[in-house]
């Protein structure tokens, strides 16, 4: 008989988390869909967003089970590439200065520094984990060449976080210290929205974001406060945007997805976004991944929760997909054992045990 915590128990848990997934993802573009026929907007965004992440989850479980060293090694060239090949990451006009497309690059470097630091958590030798670190650090690199100080200092940070999950035994709280970040920054973007910021500290950190975004922000927030429960409409904050239209080369886009969540979809599409990071957060606490690998990725996450934040990177099909990818590599269950020839990892668990948290 299965015991309660055996492999069936563990099976029946796993397809329960994949089911609350499809549930999140499904909500949030029927959402989408029911505030798009009230409004009359555009759903085409959200709906390929949803897609994106959904499609990269599903191919990073498949390659994660299958090479779970050698696939986020390759998604980790791939954004490096990707970034070189592509500096803008989408076709069409280029925003210059103020907004730019710097939220992107830093975005898809993090993610890539990120799958590379999951892929030496799972290389068998020291010479392979040590490769693959340089090539987290080689981001960072990459990053200030190209002019995102963002890029190289999140990339950096989630190098320093994954070599410090080498020592944490309990994922739970170092997960939800991770959430506590995000809600942190994402309250912050908020507050700066609603003018609830001291007048010192406001005009400051006006000046870090630029009053162009900043202006863009107070929208939003208007915009919310004009019709909490429905928004005005998925894609058609530029449409309603003094400050968008006002801008020779805008994208319409308040960049902060919160803020373009809440203003477009309510509070219910700002509930759903906060629902699907919740979930990928707490299907890493439930995975049968090493804790190392777990909590790099869920560095690399939140890093990205935060640059959404502040910024359009959501916007970006690439972002979507690689957040997707990163997620799914990090919660696959591999087919073949990881590797254990070297000293024994106080994280690593037996197939079918409860994680510790």
């Amino acid at each position: 008989m299965t015991s309660a915590s055996g492999p069936g128990a563990d099976g029946e848990r796993r397809i329960v988390l994949d089911a609350a997934g499809v549930v999140v993802l499904g909500a949030c573009a029927g959402w989408s869909l029911i505030t798009a026929a009230v409004r009359d907007g555009r759903p085409e965004g959200v709906l390929l967003a949803v897609l994106a992440v959904a499609a990269g989850y599903a191919a990073g479980r498949i390659g994660g089970a299958l090479l779970p060293v050698a696939a986020p090694c390759a998604g980790a060239l791939a954004g490096i590439v990707l970034t070189v090949a592509v500096p803008h990451l989408a076709p069409g006009p280029q925003i210059a200065a103020p907004l730019g497309h710097a939220g992107a690059t830093a975005a898809v470097l993090t993610l890539s520094a990120g799958a590379a630091c999951c892929a030496a958590w799972a290389a068998p030798t020291p010479v392979v984990r040590f490769a693959l670190r340089l090539v987290a650090a080689g981001t960072a690199v990459l990053a200030a060449a190209l002019g995102s100080a963002t890029g190289c200092v999140t990339c950096v940070a989630v190098l320093l976080c994954s070599m410090a999950a080498g020592r944490v035994r309990r994922r739970g709280a170092a997960l939800a210290a991770m959430a506590t970040a995000a809600v942190s920054v994402t309250g912050l973007t908020w507050a700066i929205a609603a003018r609830a910021v001291p007048t010192g500290s406001g005009t400051a950190l006006e000046g870090r974001l630029t009053p162009h975004r900043v202006q863009l922000w107070q929208e939003a927030w208007d915009l919310l406060r004009g019709d909490p429960a429905l928004g005005v409409g998925p894609g058609r904050f530029g449409e309603l945007s003094a400050t968008s239209a006002q801008s020779l080369l805008s994208d319409g886009k308040p960049h902060s997805a919160p803020l373009q969540q809440a203003a477009e979809q309510g509070v219910i599409g700002v509930a759903l976004l906060a629902a699907a990071f919740g979930w990928v957060l707490y299907a890493l606490w439930r995975g049968p991944r090493p804790t190392p690998v777990v909590l790099t990725a869920g560095a690399a996450l939140t890093v990205l929760a935060a640059i959404a934040a502040i910024g359009n990177a959501l916007s970006f099909t690439a972002v979507s997909v690689g957040a997707g990818l990163l997620a799914g590599m990090a919660t696959a269950r591999p087919l073949a054992d990881e590797p254990s020839n070297r000293a024994p990892d106080p994280h690593q668990r037996d197939a079918g045990r409860t994680p510790a948290w």
